[in-house]
């Protein structure tokens, strides 16, 4: 990688626009790898003898342009190209990420114990005041996070789920180990929305970015509500593809 740049400071191109055509012309040589770190601002300015503003603007651009993608916390990254995930009847974040040749894991970020309301027992066919566990999760792609998501089970069918997927970061074996060995999905409903504080942290994305947000529910092979989840998915990264069989 080139680690001096001469500016042409009488081109009558800006200079944070000079800045920013060398850095995509260097990762489009393939000098940045995809997912790799961009240097911090302060090593940038130094090699182009600017301050942080005019990188920090040149940044930005290549940012907006979705070239680069700033994680709030780990610092700027070259974008890998969106992960195509596919909503159908049979939808497993590990199979999808793993088929486009990315790491896939899930980590447990919270969990509670709490009585079905009117809308949690309509979705998952259970008595008003059911206990029912609640779960936090957090998805990742190649280190990269993708989803977070909250999810609700009937306590009584899954009594050792957070253990379970504490240990092994997959839903689909959390609930195998609970004699559940298949599910299908019912029904998903897509919005969007500006991503939450706490969501904004685990995903690392900066407030005011948008998230869209996929409302399913999970099926057993007998036809019964097994699942209702909300999961939050980081935009940029992530293409919800809805085929004609679905």
């Amino acid at each position: 990688m080139t680690t001096n740049s001469t500016l042409d400071r009488s081109a009558g191109i800006a200079v944070w626009r000079q800045i920013m055509e060398t850095l995509k012309a260097e990762i489009v040589s393939g000098a940045f790898e995809k997912g790799s770190r961009l240097p911090p601002e302060s090593e940038l300015a130094a090699r182009f003898g600017v301050n942080r503003h005019t990188v920090r603007r040149a940044i930005a651009a290549l940012t907006s342009d979705g070239i680069l993608r700033a994680d709030q916390g780990r610092g700027t990254f070259v974008a890998s190209a969106p992960l195509s995930y596919p909503i159908g009847p049979r939808t497993r974040f590990s199979e999808i990420v793993s088929g486009q040749l990315r790491a896939p894991s899930g980590r447990l970020i919270g969990s509670a114990v709490e009585e079905a309301d009117a809308l949690l027992s309509h979705q998952l066919g259970v008595p008003l005041g059911t206990v029912l566990i609640r779960v936090e999760t957090l998805r990742v792609a190649d280190g990269v996070p993708m989803i977070v998501a909250t999810s609700w089970f009937e306590q009584a069918r899954v009594p050792n789920f957070v253990a379970d997927y504490a240990e092994t970061g997959s839903i689909t074996t959390a609930l195998n180990r609970a004699g559940i060995s298949d599910y299908r999905r019912k029904e998903t409903r897509i919005t969007a929305e500006l991503v939450e504080t706490r969501d904004a942290q685990q995903l690392g994305l900066a407030l005011g970015q948008p998230v869209m947000v996929v409302e399913s529910v999970n099926l057993d092979m007998a036809g019964k509500p097994l699942q209702c989840t909300r999961a939050r998915v980081a935009a940029d990264r992530m293409q919800l593809v809805v085929s004609g069989d679905t």
